[in-house]
């Protein structure tokens, strides 16, 4: 990956330089802000203070920079289930694990996850971070599943569900979660992991 500056035009040496990485930490920004279907190449160049032909350098378009974003955010949740806990860990710990870390990679990649969660398949790059986003949905279903099996969680909940549930509850957080603020991330991950987990070891209701 290039790390060149990106120079403004030639006699104007007030405006900013940029490398490919802030170049796409200002783009995730209008994104989110405009929409990326209503964002053009105009209105990223005006916010960086380049031309287009400034960003052309580095990337190819907008599309380039959308997949460039989702795919950071979907590398890092990915990489939280890859993580090895080590042989006898059981598949409620892991389980645990994943949801706590997951609060963590959305704290550290807000803007990025926020991106992630708004795309709606309206082209190729959209169509490929949600194949990969069902993948990872997948993924913690079966490990619901083995937890289930062990007698960690409730059994009598489809487990695609309480994945649903899982993460829909961690990506909530992007509504009202600011890292800036006064809680900090690791006490947010403790508790909600643990209003939720509590709840998935309850009995059935009438037990």
């Amino acid at each position: 990956m290039s790390r060149t500056p990106v120079q403004g035009p030639v006699g104007r040496r007030d405006r900013p330089a940029y490398d490919r990485a802030s170049l796409l930490e200002v783009a995730v920004v209008v994104f989110n802000e405009r929409g990326y279907d209503g964002t053009g190449m105009e209105e990223l160049a005006r916010r960086l203070g380049l031309s287009k032909s400034s960003i052309y350098h580095h990337v190819s378009g907008k599309e380039e920079l959308l997949g460039l974003a989702v795919g950071r955010a979907l590398d890092a949740l990915f990489a939280v289930l890859d993580e090895d806990p080590g042989p006898d860990t059981t598949a409620t710990a892991r389980l645990e694990h994943v949801v706590h870390r997951s609060v963590d990679v959305l704290a550290a990649e807000l803007p990025y996850v926020t991106l992630l969660l708004r795309v709606r398949g309206n082209s190729a790059v959209e169509q490929h971070a949600l194949e990969r986003r069902r993948e990872f949905d997948h993924r913690v279903a079966d490990l619901v599943t083995r937890a289930a099996a062990e007698g960690g969680v409730r059994d009598d909940i489809d487990p695609h569900l309480i994945s649903r549930l899982l993460f829909g509850t961690v990506n909530s957080l992007i509504e009202w979660y600011r890292p800036e603020g006064d809680l900090p991330v690791a006490a947010l991950a403790d508790a909600l992991t643990a209003v939720l987990f509590d709840g998935l070891r309850g009995g059935r209701p009438g037990s």
